[in-house]
């Protein structure tokens, strides 16, 4: 007997209806031909994982703001020494 395996959407679809309450682990395991163990499992690895979803928005968040100071303390550093090259032309 081989193993099955399930895709990404597929475990969310049965973790985000078996979060809905609306049926049973058992029902939802019948539905999807599935242990309730597995059921469970995904669900305590999708809970687990949640918070992570919020941290990778402040990342992506603060990089964005780190990116654009990096690129702005670059233009500034361009900028003093063309402004130190035209004044040494200038003398």
């Amino acid at each position: 007997m081989t193993r099955r395996k399930f895709s990404v959407q597929f475990k969310t679809k049965v973790v985000l209806e078996c979060l809905k309450e609306r049926h049973s682990l058992a029902e939802l395991a019948q539905k999807y031909e599935l242990h309730p163990n597995q059921i469970s499992s995904w669900k305590r690895e999708f809970l687990d994982g949640a918070e992570q979803v919020f941290l990778k928005g402040k990342r992506s968040v603060k990089s964005e703001t780190e990116q654009e100071k990096d690129r702005l303390l670059k233009t500034i550093g361009q900028l003093k020494i063309e402004n130190d090259f035209l004044k040494d032309a200038l003398r």
